[in-house]
């Protein structure tokens, strides 16, 4: 199979690097494009905020930090010959899983690629996986790449 767009999600984990570097050598070899996804979720500061806090400061604190993680993402992309475009987007009301599916759909995305933790059983069950909603919703493919085990 040709993918020539493939969406990939980068927060600056280990884990999103794994998938990023997959990414990239899948997208030089196919000749693709690639879209470069970092997701504020406000959701989880919502969640968590006290009565009266003014989250606003945190909420311009993560879009800062996810400016920076994308503009090292499409760094390395250019540097390895690959060409993508960077998208900040703030969630409010769902599911990061949900986000990006919906952002593969509206780009209309061939693939794709994205680090998992690779969790099982208990660890999976209290943290979730995003990475599973988005397998089980997505309208393509997805490529999931395992972080390095830690020792």
């Amino acid at each position: 199979m040709v993918y020539k767009k493939i969406l990939v999600p980068v927060d600056g984990s280990p884990t999103s690097m794994a998938g990023l570097n997959e990414a990239l050598r899948l997208a030089r070899n196919q000749k693709a494009r690639v879209r470069l996804v970092h997701i504020v979720d406000e959701v989880a500061i919502f969640a968590s905020s006290e009565g009266g806090l003014n989250i606003e400061p945190v909420i311009e604190s993560l879009k800062s930090g996810g400016k920076r993680i994308l503009a090292r993402a499409a760094k390395l992309a250019a540097a390895r010959g690959v060409r993508a475009d960077t998208e900040l987007v703030e969630n409010a009301t769902s599911r990061v899983a949900d986000v990006l599916v919906g952002r593969a759909r509206r780009w209309r995305a061939d693939l794709i690629v994205m680090g998992t933790h690779g969790r099982r059983g208990v660890n999976r069950l209290v943290l979730g996986s995003d990475a599973e909603l988005v397998v089980r919703n997505s309208p393509v493919p997805v490529l999931l790449v395992r972080s390095a085990r830690r020792g």
